[in-house]
Order: C-alpha cells, then structure tokens, then sequence
C-alpha cells in the first residue's frame, strides 16, 4: 500500500484538481446538457490528467538532485529514494500508452482532434521548462501560466464552446497571482539553493506583482459576472454576487501563502480547511446559479 501511495505521489494525483479548468468551457456555455460533450469533456480530462502526468515525473527526474536539498521536495519519491529511475521510466511509458488509448477514445466520441494540439504544446513547452527555461526570469512564471491557459482552451476547442475574453483574462491573471506566490515563498524559504532562477528575483517585487495581479484578478472576474452576454445567457444578474465569495477566497489564499506555505497552490489548498470550504461553498452557489 505505501509502493502505491508513492507512486500516486510521484504523478501527482492531488494536482489533477488544475485540470477542472477544463470542464469551465462545458459547464458556462450550457452544453453539460449534452451527454456526448459531456462524455467528451470528461475524457479529455482524464487524457490532460495523464500527460501532465507524464510531465511531472519527467520534472522531477530532471530536479532530483536539487529536490534533495528542498525543504520539502526532499520527500518526493524520487528525490527520497522511495522510487528508482528505473520504475519512472516505466511510469512515463505506461502513461503514453494510456494516452493513446484515451486519443483513439477521443475519435470515437468525435471530439474535436485539432484540440490536441494543445496538450502537445503543453508537453513541448514544460520540456523546454524542464531543461532550461525553468531558469530565465520571468519566463519561468509565463510558462507556469500557459499551463493553466491551455487546460482552459482545451476544454472550449474539445467541445466547440467559446471562452468569454473576460474568462480568460481572469484565470490568466489569477495563474500569475498564484505564480508570483510560489516565487515568493520559494525566493524566502530556499533562496537560489534549489532554483537557479531565484537568484534574478527579489521580495519586493514578488509582493508586488502578485498583489497587482490579485487585483486584475478580482476586476476582470467582476467584468465577467456582468458581461451582457452573461447575464443574457442567465436572464438574471445574480453571478454578481460571488464576487465577495471570491475575494475572500483569495485573501484566504494570501494568508495562508505568507504563513509557512512553499507556495504551491495545489498543498495551500489542500492544508486550509477554511479556504476548501470557501470554495466549497462558491462552487455550490455558482451551480445553483448557472444552472
């Protein structure tokens, strides 16, 4: 049972929450009615959970060295010793072979195949990451960004839905929020003796850019809530009213990331019963919403 639980670690079963980005798309255009989008929607997850999968063993094969010498990624599979690089490389290759198996699903129910071009840019790009880009300034937390963008798109290209610009730019937004954050706890907790591209940054700006992104988020999420068609699509002007339920998630999210968080979005979440239960409760009230 603990083989398993390491292994559930090393592919990072708890991030396949960042994939719920792609049913967004689904869910606002009003297609969940449709069984088939549905069923597309759901295997393109499955399919995103695995290749981002892949990605994070291939990162952590890369950062095995400097995981050692982390905080708390001394206690990755890997980097503990829990998993040999041997049985990694055979983690990845089962992870393809079931992604190939979910792409000849994806035929059969007829989803749009053009959309699979971005899971591949997904996987160059985190490549690109992993062997260098990790470590040039800013570009470092662009790439973290597009991760998020491209789970978004997928899910609107899969089952043809359009992504409203105001969507997008809150999510873009609120990834650099979370982006920056990271950064900064890494910047005070570790320095540059677990990532290179550390030495470029410095508090201050981090603080900066993560609250003038905390406030992009909350304006362009407020926009959205009163996007004519929104409120057309709804016949009421309710969604206004998250807004507070938003805030209030991301001040939470601030506070827990300036105690003694590493920063990373999926561990704040998961270690805050507070902030789960705040979302909790604005997931609640955006279906009742919506639907």
């Amino acid at each position: 049972m603990s083989k398993i639980k390491e292994y559930l670690k090393l592919i990072r079963v708890k991030h396949y929450v960042k994939n719920l980005l792609i049913f967004l798309p689904l869910f606002f255009s009003g297609l969940y009615k449709d069984i088939d989008k549905t069923l597309i929607c759901i295997a393109g997850f499955i399919f995103f959970c695995l290749v981002s999968s892949i990605i994070y063993v291939i990162n952590d094969m890369s950062d095995i060295e400097k995981d050692r010498l982390h905080e708390t990624k001394k206690n990755r599979p890997l980097a503990s010793g829990a998993i040999s690089i041997k049985s990694a490389y055979a983690v990845i290759f089962s992870l393809v072979f079931c992604c190939l198996l979910l792409i000849g699903v994806l035929i059969f129910l007829n989803g749009n195949l053009y959309a699979l071009l971005l899971p591949l840019l997904y996987v160059i790009i985190n490549i690109l990451y992993s062997k260098g880009l990790k470590n040039v300034v800013l570009l470092d937390v662009v790439i973290l960004v597009s991760g998020f963008l491209i789970r978004l798109f997928f899910g609107g290209i899969l089952v043809d839905a359009e992504v409203s610009n105001w969507l997008y730019l809150t999510v873009m937004s609120g990834a650099f929020y979370m982006g920056f954050g990271k950064r900064r706890n890494e910047f005070i907790r570790n320095k540059e003796k677990t990532r290179k591209v550390l030495k470029y940054y410095n508090k201050d700006f981090l603080d900066k850019s993560m609250y003038v992104c905390l406030t992009l988020t909350i304006v362009f999420y407020s926009m959205w809530t009163v996007d004519p068609v929104i409120v057309g699509k709804l016949g009421n002007q309710l969604l206004i009213w998250t807004v507070p339920l938003l805030m209030i998630i991301l001040f939470q999210y601030s506070l827990s990331v300036e105690k003694d968080s590493d920063g990373d979005p999926v561990e704040v979440l998961v270690n805050s019963k507070s902030l789960m239960a705040t979302v909790l409760i604005y997931v609640i009230a955006i279906i009742l919403i919506w639907i």
